[in-house]
């Protein structure tokens, strides 16, 4: 024991502390830091290594050659060794756009040009790691592929889902209620006549072999094969993976890299109709960008006329080209903005005269006058027919238009209809009939952020308006002007005169493959079906800025040729060589482009020739058609290099001379005449690019010197100082041009350091400057190109260029290219070129090749300064750099099969650690470039050797960590490395998952054991300690050495002293959960051998979870564990978790803290923690479990039951009225948001966090503590459309019901393993309590038919295997047991009833054949049934019934008992349930009558009489009710009586004498209490089996009922009740000297007394009616009399319509009607067939002598029990008569209880009648008056409105005839019967006193009245005096026998005034 689990033993912390002081000792580092330095490994057996510092790895190649396996092949071997295809090196040819590719056929090149082409065309060499998608960077549960693993679930069948159809039972219900048998029958002749006949029913089927003697063993070797046969596979794939962003581990694969194309727009023109049709009119389109003044792309040139026009000029046009007959353009936008218009330009055929005029006709003539105008036309047409023979090749500029892109896809935008037909008319116009008008324009000409292309509605533009070409404004510039002015409201153009035209053009998105497509260079796109049809032309762009993408196709020049000044002067281009003409182009005019593509190979004798003519337009004699009138031209090479930029040439006017070419037009030659004295007039522009970099890398290359740029020549021994300039000067060159070279550029510079070129004989090294222009060529593109990357940082151009592009440049998969031979080459091939001819080199330096990663390596450890700085900045780039140098090596070398050890050399390996090291103290910015290469190398070098160098990184943070205050960023980006290099795909192997843990340097097991357990673990296992592997051991962490690190991050961060580590819980959480789920879905995992050794590298996280149990989120107090129904219906899961704050919100609301609250993980945390635990013990070899639990202490087996009883809750079914409540808008009331609340609250996120996470756009609650998200329910609810589908609602429910079974079945497998342990060990039977509460826990919890059987599979061993276990020491647990098997007895479900109940009858058979008689069973099914049946809402009898019938099935069939009296005791037991069944039914049926149900509830509880836990049960139950209803007098008198129950037969158990003696104590609080003494014959004595046994039954169950009541009291108000409730308990405190308790109750008194004090007065409590029912429909209750309590202020009516609508309702309305008045009915005079009620209000009546001890209000409202209700009548019958035939009937009732009582309505048990006389009336009525008087008069404060409604109606005129017309009719003579004498004198003495009383209030109000009332006064005052002088007379006659003259008092005269009366 001495060696147990240091941090199993963690509990009694003395040890760990004493540890920390050790430590600290050694090191004085931060406070925070050494909290956590807990020791955790076997103590004896190594030298232990804290847990905050990194163990040192096993060398892994050693350990492999070591240890080998003994097994040859299979799943096991896969996991020793990583594939031997892991990584392949792939070249893939590219894809060409074009079905022809546009690489020149040339064979002499350029060199330049000659890697472009390469650079272009070769194909993509990528290395590929076969297995990386299997690593968790692509985990498929955090993908979409979850839904696929998802598919094929079976559908579990949950009872709440179940809705049970009433109807099928009708019909035999129907039948049974026939036959039913006679009330005698029936076992206990009762009031509850049983319809049903028990034994008519059916059973369900019954369980095979059950009754069998089965040995235990085979038993449970059944339920295990049963349990584990169709189980899901892959836990992971029901739950849904943890809401992460992006995983940080993942690295996306880059883009192929391809042409750039903006965004693409498919412009189709349809047609063009003039108003009169003449000619032939051109039409071009191109785009125009104003702001930035420039052209955004070609022209598209396109012909819209018919056929007949066309023939005009067919003499001058070759017959056209299919690809000169396009009409639809698709045109590319790579910066969209407002700014773009598309620029429309017509051109006709030349023709005499200025282009105003010839406009003119177009302007005036109109299509609908063309009969009018018919001559003038002919005319114009012949003329047009002229011009076109004459001049037809020639074309004159005529008219234009523009059209506003944007406003154009905006609209169309906005429109609903599919496609947008938009006419554009005038300008003016247009701008207020566009269809968004004019705010668009102003609103989005601010940026480009509305101008997207990619997503409009197709829009057609009908143009018709044409703007006349102004002869003088040809120019670009010009048309910017007009452009700019185009957008301006007071448009200039609006003044002009319009061409009016029809030009109908279509505009939309371009789609993603068009089909018959022509590239700018006229080559046709792939899918091009049929060549003949009219294509789609791409039309080149000319970006507006520069544009930031690599070259990757070959492409042709452009050159455009701008204005010139003389109208009819044409040029004709010339392509020459030489003098030999190469290309002839048509003529252009002015503002024309010429598009010419150029060969590959240009040589100094290339130029354009531009030759002037001038055209004469009309026909002259003798004049030549053109006129040659000048001359210019350019080379097209100049020193060797294109010549491009902008050209202004001078123009001659002579014939150029001979090889004028070589020359060009800048250089005056002799005897020439030039215009404008060789001034430039004449302007070109060709596309730029020059690079003298290239230049002197060709030159080396072909080895050809001088090297000639630009004006320089470079001799050979200056070579090496221009090439490092130029290296350098990279740095600086412009942006664009890098970018567009970037991977020839880039390829050129590692070749530079991997081959030292050879200059002048020597070798000179350009490692360095190439590595210094390498990273500063990478940092400007990373720095300028923002946009470009990816979620690590990295530019998508640079990591394009190392997945694809990069090789080493010895590996071109084709031999290399005799021009090359100037280096070593080593290419893969065994034969070399034939052409390695080395003669043209100086030297013989083909030695020479050096290794680019060693160089790289080696580079980097040795720069400094900014260059260190700016490599460091993109490491990542150098770091995959390097790795695919390395794989590349490997491959070409053959190498990737060789032994990791020998694969580079010991050099590099320095480097390699050096530079590790040094980036590592930079974690905060190169963490993740580090982590990556460190994933990287595992894969090409000795992992060992990797190992060593994580722990150097580890080393490096744990010393920056000692010296932090706040450790949490370190170690959440330490998290963040672990994470990355645990995403490797052979993260499993990497863990020597096979390994044992011996201490490393024992010898390898032996071959026969490893292969003699089937379970794939050696039999070395039991040699080892078990414990090593299930905690951080150091052999543990050194050999599953990153297992070992991320369980040592969890360990740490969820240690509850890591001060300031709280935050990255969910982090490091999500961490181990994402492996985990890898795994899980991993199919090289599928084997479950293989499986098994997984989960070994995870043993030690049920430790480590065992450890968090208290900080755990505490899924079970959403379930009120005991009385919770296990069926939740939904309102009870709302009022339960609506209601209910918890007790540690509670505190942080009042800001106190609750000890360990702080550190409580959020529900989602714990969610994943628990799956993860569950997957371990699923997955791990159930032998190595067991062994584990055997070595676990009670206190950690317990705390072990502790986490599963957890997970229960965690994983319970919600179900899908859940689901669906969820989905409806109330979700947002949901639990989660209260745990949101709670945690914002407790403070564990803080208030910023939940700010910045809203600010993400997570709204608040989003998904932090979700049990049901994402992809599941996943409510991103913001931004989804909230209703669900009903097939994603059934789909979530079958995803939650099957984790919710297979959760279950993984608790209920470890629970068997638990229990087998006890089995062995015998030593631990104390923990089988808490085994059965976790199995009772499952069984009250939601769950699966298919888990229920299992569970009670399960159950049923146990009870058999410790049948003392139940009986004798977890009493408890027997009662629950026995509730939740009833309540599965009547289950919806057959199966489940099935099971229930041969688990129900097994527990009487057991219990019985412990002691021959089964009462504690007995007791509890009957207890556990009448609270069921007194609780359960949703609760059918009839599947009861059927269970019931099945266990006297298997009671008759039980062969073995048969003799016993154990069927006898079955039989009556059942018989009883029955019977409390058929209660429940009638219960049922008066559902919806409160008094009724509650009526029959009192009636079940007062049959229970005879047992005590019953009858508490009822009281209980009763009690419930009345609580729902807000009865809480009534709720406190049922806790009264059960409290009064219990300590009647607690007095009897022990004599205590602080305890109450019995009932008798509780009179005080209420006389009914009597009721519950135990004095009749048939009591039970309570130390009787079985009996008492509840836990009410105790000290402690009696003070809870009292508490409880005193609550109810004090909510109802009563709080004199309060106090006397506090009288019994005080003494029971007091001898236990609780003085907290006490201090409590105190408080609660004074808070009753001053509610007294404060509510006098204003105090309410119930209203009384007497309600009669007759009629025989009523059935028990026809002719009953109740006294009903309602509540405070109860009209008659109310109450009246309450019971006229319920019985309305059932028994029809027309059959109910209600008695008006309140005379004795006469039941002859009633209607047979109708239900009467009378209902009157009575008021509760007191005798004078009980008036002195009622005093207060609550006196008089409290233990009532007599009633009294008036009816006036007069002797004739009528109710109403004059004041001398006014007789009054008093009715007093007395009531069988006082009230209140436990029940609301108490049957009239004694009724007496008093009749008044009129005279005796009439006395009453005046003393009601006198006292009226008397209260208004002394009234404290006065209220002289009050005072003068009682003066007024006393003495008023009005009322005079009252009280003086009761004197006048009573008073004016002396009555002649003697017997009325006396009540003559009382009503004389009364009106003496009401005239006193009257004096007195007028007096009073006197002295309240303001002036104002004066007069009202004196008026009341002449009122009085009337009144008194009438009564007068009246009052003073006395009667004079009552006053005879004063005798002495003699005997005789007392007889005979006794004789008087």
């Amino acid at each position: 024991m001495a060696e147990r689990r240091a941090f199993a033993q963690k509990i009694s912390r003395t040890v760990a502390a004493e540890v920390r002081k050790q430590i600290s000792g050694q090191y004085s580092g931060s406070p925070q830091l050494l909290k956590n330095l807990n020791i955790v490994g076997n103590i004896s057996h190594h030298t232990t290594v804290p847990l905050t510092e990194a163990v040192d790895p096993v060398d892994f190649e050693d350990y492999l050659i070591t240890h080998p396996l003994a097994v040859d092949s299979g799943p096991l071997r896969d996991l020793i060794e990583f594939p031997p295809d892991d990584i392949e090196v792939v070249y893939s040819p590219r894809d060409c756009r074009t079905l022809v590719s546009a690489v020149p056929e040339e064979s002499e090149m350029d060199p330049h040009v000659r890697d472009c082409i390469r650079s272009y065309t070769e194909d993509w060499a990528v290395v590929i790691r076969k297995y990386h998608k299997l690593g968790t960077g692509f985990n498929p549960n955090t993908l979409d592929k979850q839904k696929e693993r998802q598919k094929g679930l079976p559908k579990q069948v949950f009872e709440s889902d179940e809705a049970p159809d009433g109807n099928n039972y009708q019909d035999e219900q129907d039948d049974l209620k026939r036959r039913s048998m006679s009330i005698d029958d029936t076992p206990r002749g009762s009031w509850a006549c049983s319809i049903f006949d028990l034994k008519n029913s059916l059973p369900d089927a019954l369980l095979p072999n059950l009754l069998d003697r089965t040995p235990n063993e085979e038993i449970d070797r059944q339920n295990d094969d049963q349990r584990k046969s169709n189980r899901h596979k892959e836990l992971f794939a029901l739950h849904p993976s943890p809401d992460e962003e992006e995983p940080i581990e993942r690295l996306s694969i880059p883009d192929v890299p391809k042409e750039h194309f903006g965004q693409r727009l498919l412009v189709k023109c349809l047609s063009l109709k003039f108003e009169i049709e003449i000619e032939p009119i051109f039409a071009s389109l191109a785009l125009y960008d104003v702001k930035e003044k420039k052209k955004i792309s070609e022209n598209f040139y396109f012909d819209l006329n018919s056929e007949q026009m066309k023939g005009l000029l067919r003499p001058h046009v070759p017959p056209a080209a299919i690809t000169t007959l396009a009409r639809s353009a698709i045109f590319s936008i790579t910066y969209p903005s407002q700014d773009v218009f598309l620029v429309i330009k017509l051109e006709k055929v030349l023709q005499q005269g200025d282009i105003g005029e010839c406009a003119e006709p177009y302007m005036i003539f109109k299509e609908a006058d063309a009969t009018k105008n018919k001559e003038k036309l002919e005319k114009l047409k012949s003329q047009a027919d002229q011009f076109c023979q004459r001049l037809g090749k020639y074309r004159m500029p005529f008219a234009w238009t523009a059209i506003h892109l944007m406003n154009i896809v905006s609209s169309a935008g906005s429109l609903e209809r599919d496609s947008t037909e938009v006419e554009i008319r005038s300008w003016s116009e247009r701008r207020n009939s566009s269809i968004v008008g004019r705010r668009s324009l102003e609103r989005t000409t601010s940026g480009d952020d509305s101008c997207n292309l990619t997503s409009f509605r197709p829009a057609t533009l009908t143009v018709t308006n044409f703007f006349k070409q102004e002869g003088d404004r040809l120019s670009d510039e010009d048309l910017y002007k007009f452009l700019a002015d185009m957008r301006r409201p007071s448009s200039v153009l609006r003044r002009l005169r319009p061409i009016t035209a029809q030009l109908k053009i279509d505009i939309s998105p371009a789609p993603e493959n068009p089909h018959y497509c022509l590239t700018p260079e006229l080559l046709q796109v792939k899918l091009y079906p049929d060549s003949r049809v009219r294509p789609t032309r791409e039309i080149l762009e000319f970006p507006a800025r520069d544009v930031y993408v690599p070259n990757t196709t070959y492409r042709v020049c452009n050159f455009a040729n701008r204005q010139g000044s003389a109208r009819n002067i044409t040029v004709k281009v010339q392509f020459m060589y030489g003098k030999i003409q190469a290309m002839p182009c048509r003529s252009p005019d002015f503002h024309e482009e010429v598009k010419v593509k150029l060969p590959a190979t240009l040589t100094d004798h290339h130029h354009l020739l531009f030759t002037f003519y001038h055209v004469s337009c009309q026909q002259k004699q003798n004049t030549p058609l053109e006129t040659p009138v000048g001359y210019t031209w350019i080379p097209m090479l100049q020193n060797g290099r294109l010549k491009t930029g902008q050209f202004c040439l001078p123009v001659s006017l002579e014939k150029p001379p001979q090889a004028y070419s070589v020359l060009s037009p800048e250089v005056p030659l002799p005897g020439m005449k030039w215009v404008d004295n060789h001034k430039g007039v004449f302007n070109v522009e060709v596309d730029p690019y020059l690079d003298k970099f290239f230049a002197l890398v060709n030159a080396l290359d072909e080895h050809m010197f001088p090297v000639r740029i630009g004006d320089m020549r470079i001799m050979e021994n200056n070579l090496e100082n221009e090439l490092k300039s130029s290296i350098s000067a990279l740095s600086s060159s412009q942006l664009e041009p890098v970018v567009r070279f970037l991977h020839l550029l880039l390829d050129k510079l590692i070749l530079l350091v991997v081959r030292p070129p050879v200059i002048a004989g020597q070798i000179v090294n350009l490692g360095q400057a190439s590595f210094e222009a390498m990273a500063s060529i990478i940092n400007r593109l990373h720095k300028n190109l923002e946009g470009n990357h990816d979620q690590h940082g990295r530019n998508s151009l640079l990591a394009s260029y190392i997945y694809y592009v990069f090789r080493l440049p010895n590996s071109y998969p084709n031999s290399p290219s005799p021009g090359s031979v100037h280096y070593a080459t080593m290419a893969r091939s065994a034969v070399r070129p034939a052409s390695l001819n080395l003669n043209r080199s100086r030297s013989l330096s083909n030695t020479i090749n050096l290794l680019f990663h060693e160089e790289l390596a080696l580079q980097w450890v040795v720069c400094s300064g900014s260059v260190r700085e700016s490599a460091l900045q993109q490491a990542w780039f150098f770091f995959e750099l390097m790795v695919k140098s390395m794989v590349h090596h490997l491959y070409f070398n053959d190498k990737l099969d060789a032994p990791r050890k020998s694969r580079f050399p010991e050099r590099f390996m320095d480097d390699i650690a050096a530079l590790v090291s040094t980036i590592a103290k930079m974690v905060e910015r190169l963490n993740i470039s580090l982590a990556f290469f460190l994933n990287d190398l595992l894969s090409v070098m000795d992992r060992g050797f990797v190992f060593s160098l994580i722990k150097s990184c580890y080393k490096q943070v744990s010393s920056k960590l000692y010296s932090l205050s706040n450790p949490s960023v370190l170690v959440s980006l330490r998290l963040d490395f672990l994470r990355i290099i645990c995403s490797h795909e052979h993260y499993v192997t990497l863990n020597l998952p096979c390994s044992l843990l011996t201490p490393p340097a024992s010898p390898s097991p032996s071959v026969s054991s490893a292969t003699s357990q089937s379970s794939g673990f050696s039999t070395n296992v039991q040699d080892q300690k078990i414990a090593n592997m299930f905690e951080l051991s150091v052999p543990f962490r050194q050999q599953h050495y990153l297992a070992g690190l991320v369980l040592t991050e969890l360990a740490i961060i969820l240690d509850p002293d890591a001060e300031g580590l709280f935050g990255l819980h969910k982090k490091v959480i999500n961490m181990v959960h994402n492996l985990l789920s890898s795994h899980d879905s991993d199919p090289r995992y599928s084997d479950p051998q293989i499986k098994a050794r997984v989960a070994m590298l995870y043993l030690p996280l049920i430790g480590i979870i065992m450890e968090t149990v208290p900080q755990l989120y505490d899924f079970t107090e959403t379930h009120n564990q005991r009385g919770r129904p296990i069926c939740i219906t939904t309102d009870d899961y709302e009022s339960e978790s609506g209601s209910m704050i918890s007790q540690t919100v509670a505190m942080a609301i009042a800001g106190t803290s609750s000890g360990r609250q702080h550190t409580t993980f959020s529900a989602e945390s714990s969610r994943s923690l628990l799956i993860c635990l569950l997957w371990v013990l699923k997955n791990a070899d159930e032998t190595v479990l067991q062994k584990w639990f055997t070595d676990l202490s009670v206190l950690q087996l317990n705390r072990l039951l502790d986490l599963l009883y957890l997970c229960v809750s965690c994983f319970e079914y919600k179900g899908k009225k859940v689901f669906e409540r969820m989905n409806s808008l109330t979700f947002k009331k949901s639990k989660d948001m209260r745990a949101k609340l709670e945690e914002a609250i407790l403070g564990s996120i803080g208030a910023r966090q939940e700010m910045v996470r809203r600010s993400r756009g997570h709204a608040f609650g989003s998904q932090e503590n979700l049990r049901w998200r994402k992809d599941m329910t996943h409510w991103r609810q913001n931004t989804e459309k909230l209703d669900k589908s009903r097939a994603e609602i059934e789909h979530e429910a079958l995803i939650d019901g099957n984790l919710a079974t297979e959760a279950n079945l993984i608790i209920l497998d470890t629970l068997e393993i638990v229990v087998q342990t006890v089995s062995v060990t015998e030593s631990k039977e104390s923990i089988l309590g808490g085994v059965l509460k976790v199995l009772l826990h499952s069984m009250a919890c939601n769950q699966s038919a298919v888990y229920l059987q299992h569970c009670f599979a399960t159950q049923r061993a146990l009870v058999s295997k410790f049948p003392e276990l139940l009986f004798e020491e977890e009493t408890e647990q027997c009662a629950d047991l026995c509730l939740r098997l009833l309540r599965h007895c009547s289950s919806s479900i057959s199966t489940i009833r099935s099971h229930a109940s041969a688990s129900l009858y097994l527990l009487m058979r057991q219990n019985f054949e412990i002691g021959n008689n089964f009462a504690r069973v007995k007791m509890q099914v009957t207890m556990s049934l009448s609270s069921l049946v007194g609780t359960s809402q949703n609760f059918n009898e009839e599947f009861l019934r059927r269970s019931l019938k099945t266990i006297l099935t298997y009671a008759e069939e039980d062969l073995e008992l048969r003799e016993t009296t154990f069927p006898d005791q079955v039989q009556d037991l059942v018989f009883n349930l029955h019977m409390i069944l058929s209660d429940t039914v009638k219960m049922k049926e008066h559902q919806e009558d409160p008094e009724m149900l509650i009526d029959l509830m009192y009636r079940i509880a007062k049959g229970y009489q005879t047992s005590p836990d019953l009858r508490l049960t009822w009281l209980q139950n009763m009690a419930g009710k009345h609580s729902e209803r807000s009865n809480h007098a009534e709720a406190a008198q049922c806790l009264v009586h059960s409290a009064a129950l219990v300590a009647e037969y607690l007095s009897m158990l022990e004599d205590r004498k602080y305890l109450p003696v019995g009932c008798v104590t509780f009179q005080n609080i209420s006389s009914n209490v009597l009721e519950e003494s135990a004095v009749s014959d048939d009591v039970v004595s309570p130390d009787e089996e079985g009996i008492c046994s509840g836990k009410y039954f105790t000290e402690s169950g009696l003070v809870g009922l009292l508490e409880q009541a005193a609550a109810s009291f004090s909510m109802a108000g009563m709080y004199e009740a309060v106090n006397e409730v506090y009288k019994v308990l005080i003494p029971i405190h007091e001898a236990n000297r609780d003085a907290k308790k006490l201090s409590t109750i105190h408080g609660k008194l004074q808070e009753a007394f001053s509610k007294i004090v404060h509510q006098d007065g204003k105090r309410m409590f119930g209203t009384y009616f007497r309600v009669g029912f007759y009629g025989t429909k009523f059935g028990d209750l026809d002719e009953q009399e109740f006294v009903y309590k309602e509540p405070a202020i109860t009209k008659l009516a109310e109450i009246s319509h309450r019971l006229e609508g319920f019985y309305g309702e059932r028994f029809g309305e027309d059959v109910v009607e209600v008695i008006k008045d309140s005379n004795p009915v006469d039941k002859c005079k009633l209607d047979p067939n109708k239900a009467y009620i009378q209902i009157t209000y009575v008021e509760p009546y007191f005798d004078t002598y009980e008036m002195k001890d009622r005093i207060t209000y609550f006196d008089k409202n409290y233990n009532l029990r007599r009633f009294m209700y008036c009816t006036p009548f007069t002797l004739d019958g009528r109710a109403h008569g004059e004041l001398h035939e006014q007789f009054k009937r008093k009715t007093i009732l007395t009531t069988s209880h006082a009230f209140p009582y436990i029940k609301t309505r108490v049957n009239v048990t004694h009724k007496e009648e008093i009749i008044l006389t009129p005279i005796e009336v009439a006395i009453e009525d005046m003393q009601k008056k006198t006292q009226e008087l008397a209260f208004a008069t002394h009234q404290d404060p006065a209220d002289p409105k009050m005072l003068q409604m009682v003066l007024q109606g006393s003495v008023g005129t009005t009322v005079n005839q009252g009280p003086l017309e009761v004197a006048q009719v009573f008073l004016s003579e002396i009555p002649s019967d003697p017997k009325l004498f006396r009540h003559h004198n009382k009503l004389r003495l009364c009106f003496k006193d009401f005239t006193k009383r009257c004096e007195d209030a007028l007096r009073k109000n006197k002295s309240l009245i303001g002036p104002d009332q004066k007069e009202y006064q004196r008026e009341l005052e002449r009122n009085y005096h009337r009144l008194k002088e009438a009564l007068q007379p009246l009052i003073n006659r006395k009667i004079p026998q009552l006053y005879k003259a004063v005798l002495p008092v003699t005997l005789n005269s007392i007889n005979n005034l006794l004789d008087m009366y």
